[in-house]
């Protein structure tokens, strides 16, 4: 089992879904998992603190689970079928040896996780299969380039180029309509 964080949680740009980064605790490795926008909130609600008038979904398992003698010892995303995501909520309860394992989504596994403040961790297999590398942002892209010194990102910018270029005292009050 490896253990992540959350990394972030991002907006994809082409539909309502978003996009859970889990990262290695250990290493850059991150796993993304595409979630719903309701798992996303209830997820950020929680990790940014915010405060709400009646308890969430994730709120009211946390409740319950506690009401009835267990506590959430951890998550675990275990395995991956035909893209699919699966998870496993892992309880202890009052009286018994052993933890209940209980099946359920990642995005609610990740939401109960956070409120109960415990480890969030995923199947190594799962982790060599779907994981990925962070890829290097245009910063330091460009240090790479330029054999580790800082680089000017705005000349790998055509647009700043052109803005360079361009001789704002040239416009007059009459050209603009």
């Amino acid at each position: 089992m490896i253990e992540v964080v959350i990394d972030s949680i991002r907006i994809s740009l082409v539909s309502q879904h978003r996009i859970v980064l889990l990262r290695e605790v250990d290493s850059d490795r991150q796993l993304p998992i595409w979630i719903g926008p309701c798992e996303a909130d209830a997820i950020t609600i929680e990790l940014q603190d915010v405060k709400v008038a009646r308890p969430l979904t994730q709120d009211l398992l946390k409740n319950v689970i506690t009401e009835l003698g267990g506590t959430v010892s951890h998550v675990l995303i275990k395995e991956l079928n035909e893209s699919v995501f699966h998870a496993r909520l892992f309880i202890n309860i009052t009286g018994e040896r052993e933890p209940r394992e209980i099946d359920c989504r990642p995005s609610d596994a990740i939401a109960l996780a956070v409120r109960a403040k415990v480890p969030i961790f995923i199947a190594e297999e799962v982790m060599d299969v779907a994981g990925v590398e962070p890829e290097p942002d245009l910063q330091e892209a460009a240090q790479s380039q330029q054999g580790g010194e800082a680089a000017d990102v705005g000349k790998l910018d055509a647009f700043s180029d052109f803005l360079d270029t361009l001789d704002f005292d040239d416009f007059d009050e009459s050209d603009r309509s």
